[in-house]
């Protein structure tokens, strides 16, 4: 796996580098050598946060987390990886590395309930109306929603604007 590791607010030390290519090569057993791991880890006041998102063939693997220990945060977020790749491990089979998902992989792994389908409860069918992205940010708070689908007024495409975990906004325009 090739990994790109950024330091955002503070200085990237050798050890905590190391430290991190150790933890996620731990990882390699479910990706090969075309995979892209990119890590950011950064210092917010008391908080240290570690992102990753991994590519590996079409599919994209992201885990965040934040603790006041950046070497526990890094724990955390290399285990959340591996716990998505568990949750869907049928699913992801064919498009992770062969044999990657057998059971010895899983060993020492704790048990996690896979799942086996998705249950759609709830199908809605809405008009969308040509809008600005800030506008759309309006219309989603007003409704109280995480997201709200819209047809960008200067493509007409459509659009989705979304309330990120650190409390800003996200916008995802289709091609």
């Amino acid at each position: 796996m090739n990994t790109t590791i950024t330091g955002r607010k503070f200085e990237l030390t050798q050890d905590l580098k190391a430290y991190v290519e150790k933890k996620f090569a731990k990882l390699d057993k479910f990706f090969g050598d075309d995979a892209e791991a990119r890590i950011t880890m950064a210092v917010e006041k008391e908080r240290q946060r570690v992102e990753a998102t991994i590519h590996f063939r079409g599919t994209i693997f992201r885990a965040e987390e934040i603790t006041s220990d950046m070497y526990n945060t890094i724990d955390k977020t290399v285990d959340a990886v591996e716990r998505q790749i568990r949750k869907h491990k049928t699913r992801l089979e064919k498009r992770l590395k062969a044999g990657a998902l057998s059971s010895s992989a899983f060993e020492n792994a704790e048990p996690v309930e896979e799942e086996k389908t998705f249950d759609i409860v709830k199908t809605k069918l809405f008009e969308t109306k040509p809008m600005s992205a800030e506008e759309a940010v309006l219309q989603m708070n007003l409704l109280g929603h995480e997201f709200f689908v819209f047809a960008h007024d200067q493509s007409g495409k459509t659009s989705i604007v979304y309330r990120r975990k650190d409390r800003n906004y996200g916008l995802i325009e289709v091609k």
